[in-house]
């Protein structure tokens, strides 16, 4: 009877959390624009530092233990924060700062390289960073959704303003193992295909 009626709870109102979605997704828009505004203040000195990137890059050619545990930082950080914040009141805050944040330092980055190297500097950009998008931002958002209701109610409950209980059920689960097989499904395409193709289009620029 109970799970029944958890069941109809969770499924009154599908405008709930696709206005969570919409805030979180402002969120990282304001993040994206930020990182914008930033990147045209960086001194000129910083494409010799992508230079020197790129030259190490070619050497290490995205292989060992290093590039595996760089790689599984780079495509987990975000979707394991969101996940682990709705299991505290607090996430009710940091979610919107983590979004944002999430945004801001890939804005950021892509403007750097487009800044950088110009045209090319777009297609190196979305070698190093087009598959990680595609495969973060939507687990990202898949467990920040549920994650940010989660945390409110968990606010909700410290501060005495609610005494229904916080239910982590099989959906919650569920969608976890869904998007750590996502993540590492796109991982190892990485690892096998992107340092090719950016080592490819570096050794075009380097050469240029």
């Amino acid at each position: 009877m109970r799970a029944l009626v958890w069941k109809r709870r969770g499924t009154v109102d599908w405008g709930r959390p696709l206005a969570r979605l919409l805030v979180l997704a402002l969120f990282f828009l304001g993040g994206v624009i930020l990182g914008q505004v930033c990147s045209a203040r960086v001194p000129d000195a910083t494409g010799e530092e992508l230079t020197r990137y790129l030259e190490g890059f070619l050497q290490v050619n995205g292989e060992g233990p290093g590039a595996v545990l760089a790689a599984a930082v780079l495509y987990f950080r975000y979707p394991l924060a969101a996940f682990l914040l709705g299991f505290a009141s607090i996430g009710a805050l940091l979610l919107p700062f983590v979004t944002g944040t999430f945004g801001f330092f890939l804005s950021f980055s892509v403007c750097c390289f487009t800044a950088a190297f110009g045209p090319e500097g777009v297609l190196l950009a979305l070698a190093v960073f087009g598959l990680r998008c595609a495969v973060t931002l939507p687990g990202y958002f898949l467990l920040a959704v549920p994650a940010w209701e989660h945390s409110a109610a968990l606010a909700s409950l410290s501060f005495g303003r609610s005494r229904s209980p916080v239910v982590y059920g099989r959906a919650w689960w569920g969608r976890l193992a869904a998007v750590c097989v996502l993540l590492l499904a796109g991982m190892c395409a990485e690892l096998m295909l992107s340092p090719r193709l950016v080592g490819l289009l570096a050794e075009r620029l380097l050469a240029a």
